[in-house]
């Protein structure tokens, strides 16, 4: 998603075409040490779904991303945190829900307050973010 691209690369793109997968590194510190990180940005594509197990399985950490123009995005993120609790099967799994887009708040159709509870619910922290302003990209990953 953007969100990805402005993390990875530190530019925003007015127009994204979401695709099966794109995967993007990006090295930073971490207390005086050099961490990677491997974002792989499956843009919730339906249809792709079935790649999302071995992502899934590998992965160490996730953030499930929705939009808060967009119910529709806001109730997938259930879907998603109930298959990767499914395939992971561990007590405590690293997660960040986020509700990118804050910079189009009179268009707002999910609360900040409905985010934070279900983030509470699912055990994962929240953050609310703007690709297109740079507002708490880094928080997200």
């Amino acid at each position: 998603s953007a969100l990805t691209v402005r993390f990875v690369s530190g530019h925003f793109l007015e127009e994204y075409d979401p695709t099966i997968e794109d995967s993007y590194k990006r090295s930073f510190d971490v207390d005086g040490h050099v961490a990677m990180i491997n974002v792989i940005d499956t843009a919730g594509q339906e249809e792709w779904h079935h790649l999302l197990d071995d992502y899934i399985l590998s992965g160490q950490g996730f953030a499930l991303v929705y939009s808060i123009i967009e119910h529709s995005s806001f109730t997938e993120v259930r879907s998603f945190y109930e298959k990767i609790e499914r395939l992971k099967d561990e007590e405590a799994i690293p997660l960040v829900i986020c509700g990118n887009k804050c910079d189009l708040e009179e268009n707002r159709c999910v609360s900040t307050e409905k985010g934070q509870e279900l983030a509470k619910e699912l055990g994962g922290a929240f953050v609310e973010s703007s690709a297109k302003t740079n507002h708490n990209v880094e928080e997200v990953f």
